[in-house]
């Protein structure tokens, strides 16, 4: 039996609920998956659609945050054949998992309490041990930004709003769809569209990556996924929670990933998808996701396609 939120113990001096004693320490919550969730995820194929959930390597230009541009280089290895090679390259820079790997809860340390990694440890906490299952089940599609434009209360991505709670369960409500216990629930804020709306000019100014709507940082948006018993979290911002935040509420990074090992993704495209979604009215589908077998991998690229 999985507790409850608000019966998870607490770290002293963060004030935030732990599952460091519930979940695998190097799976987190992607261990929820198991070969029923698969199996059931399985009927839920009828269209036989597969929709990409991949921005283009490149698409984000330049890439947020600061990070570099991947470099890819063509080789003519031969007279009748060539070679790829990508230099630079970091995984973040385009739709992507964070791995247990990637952010502390300061010095409590990473999911499960680990506080140290040694430089040759390439499996504690490595996202390696989920491209070993890879990230396999039911997908949601939460479409908050379809349901708040039906409410008349657009959503504009780039303006630093929150995203509720009560707003996550509304979309769901309005929808007619559940979330159950091994679902990967993605959130679609209408990001990405916004950002290919932009002209070169937009695409550069430093705003994008300092200011973008999202989830709210706060435990009623943490209670609402581990209560739901989520296996991961898919949004199509640059960070899953609001930016620039509010440092009084908290930090949703340090909710989700070392406090719950739940595994979050960002910058998925969910557009496609949402158009069928809402085509066929249903909001339910196989998702299914292989990240990069790096060992001792901080992030990966998401890899991932829903299957209608």
């Amino acid at each position: 039996m999985i507790p409850s939120y608000d019966e998870l113990t607490l770290i002293e001096g963060l004030g935030m609920p732990h599952a460091w004693d519930v979940l695998d320490r190097d799976r987190g919550t992607v261990s929820l998956l198991s070969s029923d969730t698969v199996r059931s995820a399985a009927t839920l194929v009828s269209e036989g659609d597969v929709i990409p959930l991949n921005l283009s390597l490149g698409e984000i230009d330049p890439p947020l945050f600061g990070r570099a541009p991947y470099k890819h280089t063509v080789l003519p290895v031969s007279r009748n054949s060539n070679e790829d090679k990508l230099d630079e390259f970091n995984p973040q820079s385009t739709s992507q998992w964070d791995g247990l790997r990637h952010v502390r809860a300061k010095q409590h340390g990473f999911f499960g309490g680990v506080t140290e990694i040694a430089a040759d440890d390439t499996e504690t906490l490595s996202i390696e041990h989920w491209a070993r299952s890879g990230i396999v089940g039911r997908g949601v599609l939460l479409d908050v930004s379809r349901y708040l434009a039906s409410t008349g209360r657009p959503l504009d991505p780039f303006a630093g709003d929150e995203i509720l709670a009560e707003s996550l369960d509304a979309t769901a409500q309005a929808q007619g769809v559940e979330l159950h216990p091994g679902d990967i629930a993605c959130v679609r804020t209408g990001w990405v569209d916004a950002y290919r709306k932009l002209d070169t000019r937009g695409r550069r100014a430093p705003e994008l990556s300092q200011r973008f709507s999202g989830l709210r940082a706060d435990a009623a948006t943490a209670r609402f996924f581990w209560d739901n018993h989520v296996a991961a979290l898919c949004a199509d911002n640059p960070a899953v929670e609001v930016a620039p935040g509010d440092k009084s509420v908290g930090y949703l990074h340090w909710r989700l990933l070392p406090t719950l090992g739940l595994a979050v993704a960002e910058l998925l495209d969910l557009d496609t998808l949402a158009e069928r979604c809402a085509t066929l009215r249903r909001w339910e589908f196989l998702f299914v996701a292989v990240p990069l077998p790096v060992p001792g991998g901080v992030s990966s690229p998401s890899n991932a396609v829903a299957i209608l």
